[in-house]
């Protein structure tokens, strides 16, 4: 129920459209002022008016409609009182509905979700649970509203890394032990070749020359690549089914080898190419920007020209009408130059092309370094959230069924809530004792409140629909009141979250809403 339309469609301000007049109604924070307000100082200038005198005046003319039971005018505020029963029916009414936040708001529109983008052959860690969570959250958001979503893993399955963990597995490999050991096994030989590496620098020209074959398509270079791609794959693809993430695409950095150099020509073409030491580059100096670097003095390329290449992959492909990236906040400036090279091409969708950045992941240990070998892997966080959530359940609700079921749910719910309950720019120390706490402000906390909504339920049984008429008038206490404008707010919270990049807009949504119901259950 969209009152503010419906309030804003009964005001006329000369001068002033009702979008205007819609996006100045807000809720009110004391119930004794009313449910919604319209500030009026906005106006004075242009009518030459007091807001005193606007808002008595507005009151006046105000028509009434249904959902009002009183206007009031109080020192340049229109304070409107929504009828409880005409309210409590229609939204509850409302939110039956099977599609009940749902809209068509994206209809016939794409938007390309850059997100996750695990590196080949590397664990993935902690640090990849910020952009895996809000980019999976946000390609929720966005199907909700009705737009046609393509999820990208731009996988990190290119460069010399490979080279070396060829290297390393001719070592000190053993096929058997890395099939049953998965990344973890190449992990280790990885961090072997790193710290040999450092007393063995032929180690290094070894690992460049098996790139190189890889590059020219060598038979067993090739076999080898995708032996590392086939194994981490298949590993990750079990932690992405228990985060309940997916994705439509996994065009990772080798897709786009063959499409670099008609980017490299357009940009040669359009004047905007320059040589520095042997490298080219963009010039960013006028924008207050370091060079963007295309293509170093060994002709290498970098992460700037693929990513241009799967830029326009992706808009001749898809035709978005956005692409995100769900990328951390320490590649600002990467960002920044790629769209603005972008503009300089002359391409107006660049606009379009939009970082969404976010803080770090980590634990209190401190850093990760996959070369050194110090990461923190995130299926074994997982694995430990379900054992202490199943360690409560075990102390708290020991004659639970399904207590392994219900301690994934538990577990892997909180590690992925902690990554979407405060604002995603915001670096986050992770602690299982605080997510896993069921009287915070914590995924745990919501489940319970929905074990006890269904538990309410269960127990009503065909109670429910005893009534053929619902009493909604005896839902006007403070605390039905609050709940019911909650629940109202839903659809709203969906696009607000959505049009901001903002899963935590959601999340604290779903906070506020369990402790409404768990005050208006007690109450």
């Amino acid at each position: 129920m969209d009152i503010k339309k419906i309030l804003s469609e009964q005001i006329n301000i000369e001068g002033v459209s009702q979008e205007e007049i819609y996006n100045l109604i807000t809720g009110t924070a004391n119930a004794s002022l009313g449910d919604f307000s319209l500030p009026c100082f906005r106006f004075a200038k242009a009518l030459r008016k007091s807001p005193v005198q606007i808002a008595n005046e507005l009151k006046d003319a105000f028509g009434g409609c249904s959902v009002v039971s009183e206007v009031q005018a109080v020192n340049g505020y229109l304070n409107f009182f929504v009828d409880n029963k005409v309210m409590s029916a229609t939204v509850l009414d409302e939110a039956r509905a099977e599609n009940f936040g749902k809209s068509d708001l994206g209809n016939d529109k794409t938007i390309c979700i850059d997100y996750s983008s695990i590196n080949i052959a590397k664990p993935f860690h902690i640090g990849h649970l910020g952009t895996t969570a809000i980019g999976g959250s946000l390609y929720k958001l966005y199907k909700n509203l009705g737009y046609n979503v393509v999820g990208i893993n731009h996988l990190g399955d290119w460069g010399t890394q490979f080279g070396k963990l060829i290297v390393a597995y001719d070592l000190w490999g053993d096929k058997e032990k890395i099939e049953q050991g998965g990344v973890e096994a190449l992990q280790e030989i990885y961090v072997k070749f790193h710290q040999e590496e450092v007393d063995h620098p032929e180690l290094t020209d070894q690992a460049r020359a098996w790139f190189a074959k890889i590059e020219q398509g060598d038979q067993r270079a090739l076999e080898m690549f995708h032996w590392f791609k086939d194994i981490t794959l298949k590993e990750v693809n079990k932690i992405y089914k228990r985060l309940n993430v997916t994705f439509d695409s996994y065009n990772g950095e080798s897709f786009y080898n063959d499409k670099m150099q008609p980017v490299l020509d357009e940009l040669e073409a359009k004047g905007l190419v320059k040589e520095s030491d042997g490298a080219k580059i963009v010039d960013l100096d006028e924008f207050g920007m370091a060079p963007c670097l295309l293509v170093k003095a060994d002709g290498a390329t970098l992460y700037a020209t693929r990513d241009l290449a799967a830029a326009f992959y992706r808009k001749n492909t898809y035709d978005f009408y956005k692409s995100l990236y769900v990328v951390a906040y320490q590649q600002n400036l990467h960002f920044k130059q790629f769209f603005k090279v972008l503009d300089l091409m002359g391409h107006e969708w660049a606009k379009d092309c939009i970082h969404v950045a976010y803080g770090m992941v980590s634990l209190a240990e401190g850093s990760m370094s996959t070369r050194k070998g110090n990461v923190v892997w995130l299926s074994k966080v997982l694995d430990a959230a379900v054992a202490k959530a199943k360690s409560i359940i075990e102390e708290k609700n020991p004659d639970l069924e399904n207590k392994d079921e219900v301690a994934e749910k538990i577990g892997v719910g909180a590690v992925m809530f902690s990554a979407l309950q405060n604002g995603r720019i915001k670096d986050i120390t992770f602690s299982l004792d605080k997510v896993l706490n069921f009287e915070g402000e914590t995924c745990p906390y919501l489940q319970y409140t929905y074990a006890r909504t269904n538990s309410v339920l269960a127990k009503a049984g065909n109670a429910i629909n005893a009534k053929a008429v619902p009493d909604y008038a005896s839902l006007d206490n403070a605390e039905s009141k609050e709940l019911i404008k909650l629940i109202n707010r839903y659809p709203d919270i969906i696009k607000d979250a959505a049009e901001k990049y903002e899963p935590s807009i959601l999340s604290k949504y779903l906070i506020d809403l369990a402790q409404a119901y768990n005050k208006f259950y007690f109450e």
